[in-house]
C-alpha cells in the first residue's frame, strides 16, 4: 500500500508513520522536513509547503496514492485545497478531525459517531465541524473517498495529557509536583476523561487505511478507559513519588483570568464528562484493542521526560499564574469568613 501523509511527525501522526513503515508499506511525507530524521528508515520525504499548490503538484506529478492522510488541516479552505490537489489522485482521503467537535455541553455523556456536532465554546472545534461538512459534501456530490477520524486527548511519551497547563506544555505542572506545590485542577476533579496513547491510536488508524468499509464514514478512536481528572493527576503524582496536592478552580475563573484563549478547551472540551463508545472502530478493525492504560502510559511518558532535558521546558509565567490564583482564592476565603 502506498500512502501520502500531510505532516506525519506530530504526536498522533508520528506513531502512525512508524507503525505503517513497520508493516512494510510505502510512505511519502509531505512537510517541511523539520522532524523527518526521527522516523524509521524508509519514508520518502517530499519537502514543501502544502499551501503552495503549484509546488505540491510538481512534487506528486504522475503519482497516485492508495491513501492520503491529512494531519494538519484545521480550516475549511485547507480541506478545499486538499480536494483540488488529491481528487482523482487517491483511493482514500483520511481527515483527522477531533472529538472536541461533539456537542458541548453534552446532552449524553456516552459519545458515539452519531452524537450531534456543535461546540459554541471553541473556535478550533467549530472549524473542525466545518471541515467535516465540506468533505462530506464532496463525498456525496463528487465521490471524493473521504474517511473522517475523530481522536480525543491523544498523547505520547514527550508530554502528559493534563487539563490545566501553560502554553509550553506539561513540564511546569510536573515541576510544581516535584517541588511540593499545589497544582490547579479544573472544577472538582471528578469529570470523566479519556486519554489515549498514540501507539494505541495508530493501531486503529492503520486498520482504517485502505479499508473500503471506512469510505464515507466518521470514526472515533480512543482508549476504552475513562478516568476522573483526580485519578489522572493522582497517578502522575504516584509515578513521580510525590504527594498529590490538588487546588480546585472553577472553569469560568480559569477562563476569565488566564492567558486569553489558553483555556478555551476547558469550556469546549475538558470540563465535560464524556465516555466514548468504540464499537464502530472495533467493527471496522477487528482485533483493535487499546492496551496501554493510564497507569502504564504515565510512567512511559515520565521516564522519557525525566531523561530528556529538552522536554523540560520551564514556563515561569504559568507558574506565577498558578501562585496568583491560589493566593487570590485563599484571600477571598479569608474575607468571606471574616
Amino acid at each position: 500500500m502506498k500512502a501520502l501523509f500531510i505532516g506525519g511527525t506530530g504526536t498522533i501522526s508520528m506513531a502512525i508513520s512508524r507503525l505503517y513503515l513497520l508493516k512494510g508499506h510505502e510512505l511519502y511525507l509531505l512537510n517541511r522536513g523539520s522532524r523527518n530524521d526521527e522516523l524509521p528508515e524508509g519514508a520518502v520525504s517530499l519537502i514543501g509547503d502544502i499551501n503552495d499548490e503549484e509546488k505540491v503538484l510538481e512534487l506528486i506529478e504522475g503519482m497516485h496514492f492508495d491513501v492520503v492522510c491529512e494531519f494538519i488541516g484545521f480550516t475549511p479552505d485547507q480541506v478545499e485545497r486538499d480536494f483540488r490537489l488529491f481528487s482523482g489522485r487517491t483511493d482514500q482521503y483520511i481527515y483527522i478531525s477531533s472529538a472536541a467537535a461533539y456537542q458541548k455541553p453534552v446532552a449524553n455523556y456516552m459519545i458515539n459517531e452519531g452524537t450531534t456536532l456543535a461546540n459554541p465554546f471553541w473556535q478550533y472545534a467549530r472549524d473542525k465541524i466545518e471541515c467535516e461538512k465540506v468533505l462530506l459534501r464532496h463525498f456525496r456530490e463528487d465521490g471524493f473517498p473521504v474517511t473522517i477520524v475523530r481522536p480525543s486527548h491523544t498523547y505520547d511519551e514527550r508530554r502528559l495529557p493534563l487539563d490545566v497547563e501553560g502554553r509550553k506544555g506539561s513540564w511546569q505542572v510536573i515541576d510544581r509536583m516535584l517541588k511540593g506545590k499545589p497544582v490547579l485542577i479544573n472544577g472538582d476533579g471528578t469529570t470523566l476523561w479519556t486519554v489515549t496513547f498514540n501507539r494505541d491510536f495508530a493501531k486503529g488508524f492503520v486498520g482504517l487505511m485502505g479499508n473500503v468499509r471506512a469510505i464515507g464514514e466518521a470514526v472515533q478512536i480512543t482508549n476504552d478507559e475513562s478516568l476522573t481528572w483526580n485519578e489522572i493527576y493522582q497517578a502522575t503524582a504516584n509515578a513521580l513519588g510525590v504527594p498529590f496536592r490538588p487546588y480546585y478552580v472553577t472553569t469560568d475563573f480559569l477562563v476569565e483570568t488566564g492567558d486569553p484563549g489558553l483555556f478555551e478547551g476547558l469550556w469546549g472540551d475538558k470540563s465535560n464528562t464524556v465516555v466514548f463508545d468504540n464499537s464502530k472502530i472495533k467493527r471496522l478493525v477487528p482485533g483493535f484493542v487499546p492496551d496501554i492504560n493510564w497507569s502504564e502510559g504515565v510512567r512511559i511518558a515520565l521516564d522519557y521526560i525525566m531523561s530528556h532535558p529538552e522536554c523540560q521546558v520551564p514556563d515561569p509565567e504559568f507558574d506565577e499564574y498558578c501562585d496568583r490564583v491560589i493566593e487570590a482564592l485563599e484571600t477571598a476565603k479569608k474575607l468571606v469568613r471574616s
